[in-house]
């Protein structure tokens, strides 16, 4: 009866309502009631035409790579009458112990050149015995590593393959928090899937990655990733998808990208130079908060704070002191910690740049000479090789003065490459041999004599690496 009534009521109100007024009469027309006004429709972006136009130029990159030790560590070498051979035995497959293991994995990249260059990310190549690239018209190439670099996470590859599509480069400059990107790439596997989203915010520095500034979007991007492109709306592309954000493992709504500047320029040096050179200041810096900048006799906390000087460094050369504040580097504007290495590590070793400092109540001007950072570079066939690989399983090349001065050595050969022997002993390229046990060499002919000269005795090679040194030894035959 209470929903009877209440329902009751409702349709007198109704009726009600729609009832002609008394004054009107009976037979008084009712005026039409106003035609509504649309409000205007919002229309989402179609991303089907650049897909279709860009795409093209979007590759497939998978990676073989050969692994000589099995699941559990010292069971190769562990003899059959051992009575532990027969207990993790039990755990393998039937048959004949594997001698060698092979490990596959997949991620995504793009073609920057109608000749067959191809950019992709660092960690997808890294440590590959072969790289195949794979294109939208099925057609499949091994690829080449021209070079790679760890600290960007960027890698240069070239495939034998001409008139290829290849996509437009904008510059990230342009590019503005909100607008729209897309990703097209391989999640999982899942070869051209694309998906959209925002620009969340540019230059972000992430923990361990200081030399680039990132653009977060909201697109999303998973394993497989990696590598891709990142176009904007008018279909060119802005940068190369890296990371995620997540404590899954799966998208979570934070992806970043590196910027093309930066990417294009390291795959620039890659494939001219061999390696990425960097500038080093040779200080700590810590961020300038505003209680900092107060303690300091700053009116505001723009700048960066030197709490340590590299002894014999760069900046300590050029007379920076723990306790100033850096507020300008080559006439650019530092704002805070995360801006100084990115233009530090941009600008080119062994220039001569002006740092504007805060000191004492007083700005003052000093002129440094920056050093070199050492690098995480790995480097194949950029240049020019020796004749061949040594039986150490070593690509040497000499070093020119220049190149002696700048790494702040006296002598010494690089490592191109590192294969068999070497490569196991845990050598690599980019790696500098400073001597054969005690025997300096600066020359390929004085390495093979102190090789020749340590015959059936052991070897150990004097490395410089990352700006320390160590002894490798090699056991020959």
């Amino acid at each position: 009866m209470k929903y009877k009534t209440a329902y009751s009521l409702l349709a007198l109100v109704f009726i009600g309502a729609c009832s002609p007024s008394p004054e009107s009469g009976t037979s008084a027309k009712t005026k039409p009631a106003p035609a509504a006004t649309s409000a205007p429709l919002v229309q989402l972006p179609d991303f089907s035409t650049l897909v279709e136009k860009h795409g093209m130029a979007v590759v497939n990159i998978s990676t073989t790579q050969k692994l000589s030790h099995p699941a559990f560590p010292g069971f190769r070498d562990m003899p059959e009458e051992d009575p532990f051979f027969d207990f993790f035995r039990r755990f393998l497959p039937p048959g004949p112990m594997p001698k060698e293991f092979r490990t596959q994995s997949l991620g995504s990249g793009f073609i920057i050149s109608q000749d067959g260059y191809v950019l992709t990310n660092s960690h997808v190549v890294a440590n590959a015995d072969e790289v195949m690239v794979k294109l939208t018209d099925k057609r499949e190439f091994k690829a080449k590593l021209v070079g790679a670099d760890k600290r960007t996470d960027i890698a240069l590859l070239k495939i034998d393959a001409k008139d290829l599509p290849h996509v437009q480069l904008a510059s990230t400059a342009d590019l503005k928090v909100g607008e729209w990107v897309i990703a097209i790439g391989s999640p999982f596997g899942f070869e051209n899937s694309v998906t959209a989203g925002i620009v969340s915010a540019k230059g972000r520095s992430l923990p361990d990655e200081t030399y680039v500034p990132f653009i977060q979007t909201d697109v999303a991007v998973n394993p497989g990733n990696s590598g891709g492109p990142l176009f904007n709306m008018r279909g060119e592309v802005v940068g190369v998808n890296s990371q995620i954000y997540s404590r899954t493992g799966g998208y979570m709504g934070l992806s970043f990208a590196v910027p093309i500047d930066v990417a294009m320029n390291v795959s620039q040096q890659l494939r001219s130079e061999g390696v990425v050179r960097r500038g080093k200041l040779g200080v700590q810096i810590q961020e300038l908060t505003a209680d900092l900048a107060a303690s300091f006799g700053l009116k505001d906390a723009q700048g960066v704070l030197v709490s340590g000087v590299e002894a014999g460094g760069p900046a300590s050369k050029a007379g920076i002191e723990a306790g100033d504040v850096i507020l300008k580097f080559d006439n650019k504007t530092v704002n805070s910690a995360n801006e100084l290495p990115l233009l530090v590590a941009a600008s080119k070793p062994g220039a001569r740049l002006e740092v504007e400092l805060w000191r004492k109540g007083a700005t003052r001007k000093v002129t440094v000479t920056l050093g070199e950072l050492s690098g995480d570079n790995v480097t194949q066939s950029a240049r020019p090789a020796p004749a061949s690989v040594n039986r150490l399983g070593l690509v040497l090349v000499e070093l020119s003065s220049e190149r002696k001065q700048v790494l702040g050595v006296g002598h010494g050969l690089l490592v191109q490459d590192a294969q068999g022997l070497a490569a196991k002993s845990g050598i690599r390229p980019g790696d500098i041999v400073m001597a054969v046990n005690t025997d300096r060499v600066s020359t390929v002919a004085e390495f093979n004599q102190a090789v020749e000269k340590n015959r059936g005795r052991g070897i150990a090679l004097l490395l410089r690496r990352n700006g320390g040194t160590l002894y490798v030894p090699l056991k020959t035959e």
